[in-house]
């Protein structure tokens, strides 16, 4: 398993070697670092704790310094990724280089919030005719029955808050690492914008 924190730097695209041109993804994947580890003994499973991001000291309560390696700066963010490939201590570095050997990826963001919307823009709803006299253009229509159960059913769709949740995209293709400016390049759109935290792992599926 190889697994990092990183931001989302935006997207582009590039040609591969046959001329093709490959919409692609770039994640600004800083140095990560080991804060401890996870026992099958002691916990039940297999893990290291990673952070990233460095916070000030300031605006770290003393509860969460102690979680902490002696000489190791507060992190905003802590993630467990289990069952890790490789030795690592607390204190050390994880790099974008572990992705080297990895050709598909999985990649966890919070999509973008849109707010308070309809069925027609949430749930890709048909509507009903655009005609002169129609009083049904953008309604959801019928919610419920006519007799017993006189309800409406959970799941159904409606109305409501779009957006701003966990996603997942699995089996994105990696097309480059860099690790010198420290990138991770892939294949199509991951969740969030700009500057939006990802956790990226190894694919599981591949």
């Amino acid at each position: 398993m190889v697994g990092m924190i990183g931001k989302k730097a935006g997207m582009t695209q590039i040609f591969d070697d046959d001329g093709k041109l490959i919409p692609v993804t770039v994640i600004k994947m800083d140095d990560n670092i080991v804060l401890g580890s996870r026992t099958k003994d002691a916990h039940g499973y297999n893990a290291l704790v990673i952070g990233a991001f460095s916070a000030k000291k300031k605006r770290v309560t003393k509860p969460v310094q102690g979680q902490f390696p002696k000489g190791t700066e507060p992190l905003k963010l802590i993630r467990e990724f289990r069952n890790m490939t490789g030795e690592y201590k607390p204190g050390d570095a994880v790099s974008v280089e572990s992705f080297q050997d990895v050709r598909f990826v999985d990649v966890i963001g919070v999509s973008k919030g849109k707010g308070y919307q309809g069925v027609i823009k949430r749930h890709n709803f048909g509507g009903g005719f655009k005609t002169h006299g129609s009083k049904f253009h953008r309604e959801m229509g019928s919610t419920g029955q006519n007799t017993y159960p006189a309800r409406t059913f959970k799941g159904k769709k409606m109305p409501g808050h779009m957006g701003n949740e966990k996603v997942t995209v699995q089996n994105l293709r990696v097309i480059r690492v860099d690790a010198e400016k420290k990138m991770l390049v892939v294949r199509g759109a991951v969740p969030g914008s700009v500057n939006n935290i990802l956790v990226v792992t190894k694919a599981k599926r591949k």
